[in-house]
């Protein structure tokens, strides 16, 4: 959890000091993809700890 944040928060600041439209684009995006890739974690997450503690898996 802190590192997403620390990301998130170096993300901020590199599009407030970029003068460039076009790195401020890339900061942008780049915050877009690291916020989606961190949502798809916890969701694997969470889908690997329903299926071990799935009843159905405690037979095998």
């Amino acid at each position: 959890m802190e590192t997403e944040h620390w990301v998130q928060e170096q993300l901020d600041h590199l599009v407030e000091a970029s003068k460039d439209y076009r790195q401020k684009a890339l900061f942008q995006e780049t915050k877009k993809l690291f916020q989606e890739q961190h949502q798809r974690m916890e969701q694997m997450e969470g889908e690997l700890d329903g299926r071990i503690w799935s009843p159905k898996e405690w037979s095998n």
